[in-house]
């Protein structure tokens, strides 16, 4: 977590790229981004220095001997023309040549471009950034995602960032485990895999392994190093985390934000994971079928697609152009026999009647184990939209018998486009009862949590919305006696007389 001055370090970064004319959300992270890459070569190449000289080991350097001006230590002390110029013509054509040469955001500079076109917007940029701790691991991934958070515009086909706080609930009640290969097939800006990391590092961290650094405004807040994680570091380095998009710039910023949660080399794909390609690349169709443990996804919904752009294997399983249930059976096909999933839809996919919706709900019950429906405020998703959604659990293959339901009706946030912070919050309800989740105790269907069993499923048409199976409590409201209300009205047409002689005075 981020508090005071670094936040407003953040804040007044935005503000200068907003008044130097560069407006679009996604670009100015985009740029942030490539300033941020920049000053994170230099703090490398220095850190492989001291290295070398303590153990008289040679590196790959990242800058030759005629290259040493185009370090950050160097560029911040340009003059304003004269660092635009450098940055133009030397530093972005450099990140090009190093591409994939450190890490796979280096494979996404390729088509990298400046477009600060204002020397001193870019003076006051590197400033800036200069100024931000990205030395610090237990800060610099909290930063990435305050800036992540400023991104309030919906994209197309349905693309808006997933809230944190719902997706660290996904993944709590999924619990991945260290041994795991994860990923997410429309991962935006990896949230979700970010999450996991959070997550493990909270998990895995001894006692010793948890330190303490009061705020800016005086709270204490834990910091995890996820000692316990040394065992598997090269699996989560470079095998646990998959994440796929078709839109490069939410592929750099995914990239970089994993880097700056310490994955150094995810494995960031470009590919439209619902087109043919996916299974007939030589380097990515083994992902494409049986073989990740644990997905999970807030997938673009509301969208259609040709059916000549799908892979036909999908269209075997649901025949429909929706990319919700698409993406629904790409999940299942993605996963090992075992594998589970946590994964966002529209409300239509829980109780939509076309044979599509009800046969992508019958395979996920019959032939595979839907473990929960957790139903989410029609707010949740503000300022972006106000679609109304639940996630689903499941487990490939298995046996349905019981479905937990919980209908979320607080967050711990308003519902309006504001979303300030409110004191009701159902989420650590939501863990406490999916912890202790039993189907012969939890019954009683006036309750937010209750269990329904898979017979009573089929026989509703594999119906999964919470409103079919739950009880409503009515309750009485009682009125005022006629004589009251009686009493009321005159007072009110009381009121109204004398306001029109009032204002007929006014006229005279």
């Amino acid at each position: 977590m981020i508090t005071g001055p670094l936040r407003s370090k953040i804040d007044k970064l935005w503000l200068e790229f907003w008044q130097g004319g560069i407006t679009n959300p996604l670009t100015v992270i985009e740029q942030i981004t490539f300033l941020m890459f920049i000053r994170l070569l230099d703090l490398t190449e220095s850190r492989n220095e001291k290295k070398a000289q303590r153990t008289g080991k040679p590196f790959d350097r990242l800058f030759s001997a005629k290259q040493q001006h185009l370090r950050w230590h160097q560029l911040k002390n340009l003059g304003a023309d004269a660092l635009l110029k450098t940055m133009r013509d030397e530093v972005f054509p450099h990140l090009k040549d190093i591409a994939g040469a450190e890490s796979t955001f280096g494979r996404y500079m390729n088509d990298a471009m400046l477009m600060i076109q204002k020397p001193s917007l870019l003076v006051k940029a590197l400033e800036l950034i200069d100024d931000l701790p990205l030395d610090k691991g237990d800060t610099k991934g909290d930063l990435y995602e305050y800036l992540l958070g400023k991104l309030t515009t919906a994209g197309i086909n349905g693309q808006f960032r997933t809230p944190r706080h719902i997706i660290r609930l996904m993944v709590d009640l999924v619990e991945p485990k260290p041994t795991d290969r994860i990923a997410d097939p429309a991962c935006g800006t990896a949230g979700f895999l970010v999450s996991v990391m959070d997550h493990l590092l909270e998990k895995h961290s001894s006692p010793e392994g948890i330190t303490e650094e009061k705020g800016d405004n005086g709270e204490v807040n834990r910091i995890f190093t996820g000692d316990l994680l040394e065992p598997y570091r090269k699996h989560i380095q470079s095998d646990m985390f998959h994440g796929f998009d078709f839109d490069v710039t939410m592929l750099r910023i995914a990239a970089m934000n994993l880097m700056l949660h310490g994955v150094d080399n995810p494995a960031i794909e470009y590919m439209d994971t619902l087109s043919n390609r996916f299974v007939e690349d030589r380097a990515l169709s083994r992902f494409s079928k049986d073989h990740f443990d644990l997905i999970l996804a807030n997938p673009p919904f509301k969208g259609t697609l040709d059916y000549e752009a799908v892979e036909s294997g999908l269209l075997r399983t649901v025949k429909t152009r929706k990319t919700e249930l698409l993406f629904l059976a790409l999940i299942l096909r993605m996963l090992k026999l075992g594998g589970r999933a946590a994964v966002i839809v529209p409300d239509g996919v829980l109780f939509g009647s076309s044979n599509a919706h009800t046969d992508l709900r019958k395979a996920l019950i019959d032939d595979n184990q839907l473990e929960g429906v957790i139903k989410l405020p029609a707010g949740v998703f503000k300022p972006y939209a106000g679609v109304a959604t639940a996630f689903l659990v499941f487990t490939k293959g298995g046996k349905t018998r019981d479905v937990f339901f919980y209908d979320v009706q607080a967050d711990g946030f308003s519902l309006d486009d504001k979303r300030d912070a409110i004191t009701e919050n159902d989420l650590p309800d939501v863990r406490a009862r999916w912890a202790k989740r039993n189907p012969k105790k939890d019954l009683d269907r006036k309750d937010k949590a209750f269990f329904v069993p898979v017979d009573e499923i089929r026989a509703a048409e594999y119906d999964l919305s919470i409103n079919r199976y739950k009880e409503t409590v009515y309750e009485e409201v009682k009125y005022d006696a006629p004589k009251t209300i009686l009493k009321r009205l005159a007072e009110l047409n009381k009121t109204e007389a004398q306001d029109l002689k009032d204002l007929e005075a006014q006229l005279r």
